[in-house]
């Protein structure tokens, strides 16, 4: 059977804060490791999703509607729900990794970084269905 969590997979988030978001993988740990001897992977996800526009509004109230704020977070396989859909950005590796999630300025700089590519991302129209709010 080959591996259904790769990297750009939509997953959705099943525990703890951020659970009911959609996230997609950065990088998968099947076999674990020394500090988490289970199957784990890297993720980023939208944490507050952009919000409704419509023709009537004007400029400023745009920019503030289409913000969104991501998380990133390394997360246990069995609180990830995988999707068939996949979103194929790329990230810097250099940046984005398992040791920037426990040093706070480092995770900073590299939200900001999921920011700015989500934001384009949608700004462009692809992948519409991991932007949208998940209703349940």
């Amino acid at each position: 059977m080959g591996k259904i969590l790769k990297n750009g997979r939509v997953v959705l988030m099943l525990g703890g804060r951020f659970a009911g978001r959609k996230a997609v993988v950065l990088r998968q740990f099947d076999e674990g490791s020394s500090d988490r001897p289970y199957g784990h992977a890297l993720v980023a996800g939208i944490d507050k999703y952009p919000r409704k526009v419509t023709k009537r509004m004007g400029k400023k109230k745009v920019t503030s509607r289409i913000r969104i704020r991501p998380f990133l977070k390394v997360a246990s396989y069995s609180h990830l729900l995988p999707t068939r859909c996949t979103v194929d950005i790329d990230f810097e590796k250099s940046v984005i990794n398992k040791e920037t999630v426990k040093e706070p300025e480092k995770k900073k700089k590299a939200i900001t970084l999921i920011k700015k590519e989500f934001q384009n991302r949608y700004k462009t129209g692809k992948n519409k269905w991991f932007f949208t709010k998940l209703r349940f």
